[in-house]
């Protein structure tokens, strides 16, 4: 009785190994086209959006283990103040000095990465901006002010002059990188779906493929859940049918 108790013991034990690894397999295997680093960037994009610092301290721990740099994830968490606010921004970048802290303690040496190149150009800001937005959305812009920008005049030089200027111009993240960091934050904050639906057709136009789109879509669910993602996959849906 005793041995035939310890035999199935050991075969759940077996089974469960097996079913567990299984599991981790499939995890491993689910994302083809999205690297880990990409995979790290919108996951911490999202959670810092939502202001959820414990579940961040996780993936922060993670990105660094994928390889991404000290300075790219400080990038990170300095783009995304333009879309969630300093708040968020800075709670995120006070929340990542823990992380080091930790891993430094458990003499975890993490690299540091590249600093941001100098500007040299002598155009105006707002000439600048104008030009990587043109990047982006690879057309040229309208010559005249329409909608919100007619309605607000400066909110149109702040984003040409800061946000696609200052900020942007910024070489430690790529420009398709810095688009996986806003469509993160987008899809977590919910409510800004013609502001998803441009990024995602920016995402497009940088070269990112569908197949990428849908993957970041997957890794929304795990972080901002069911209803973001499918609201996300919603727009999606919709910018890839209108290509």
């Amino acid at each position: 009785m005793r041995q035939l108790k310890t035999l199935g013991i050991v075969v759940l034990m077996v089974c469960s190994f097996f079913s567990t690894n299984h599991t981790l397999a499939q995890s491993g295997n689910s994302f083809k086209h999205l690297s880990k680093k990409e995979q790290s960037i919108i996951a911490i994009a999202s959670i810092t959006g939502m202001g959820h610092l414990s579940e961040l301290k996780t993936k922060l721990h993670a990105g660094l283990d994928a390889g991404l740099t000290i300075n790219e994830i400080k990038e990170v968490m300095v783009h995304l103040y333009a879309y969630c606010g300093f708040p968020r921004s800075i709670r995120g970048l006070q929340t990542f000095m823990e992380v080091l802290g930790e891993r430094e303690a458990k003499g975890i040496t993490d690299e540091q990465g590249d600093e941001a190149s100098p500007v040299n150009d002598e155009r105006s800001k707002y000439e600048r901006g104008k030009e990587n937005l043109e990047e982006l959305i690879g057309k040229p812009l309208p010559d005249t002010q329409k909608g919100y920008a007619a309605f607000a005049p400066v909110i149109e030089v702040f984003l040409k002059e800061h946000l696609f200027a200052d900020i942007f111009e910024r070489d430690v993240l790529t420009f398709s990188e810095r688009e996986l960091v806003t469509i993160s934050v987008l899809s977590s904050i919910g409510g800004v779906e013609p502001m998803l639906n441009s990024h995602l057709t920016i995402c497009l136009n940088l070269g990112v493929n569908p197949a990428q789109l849908n993957e970041f879509v997957e890794v929304i669910k795990t972080t901002a859940g069911e209803k973001s993602a499918s609201d996300a996959q919603a727009v999606l849906n919709e910018v890839l049918e209108n290509r």
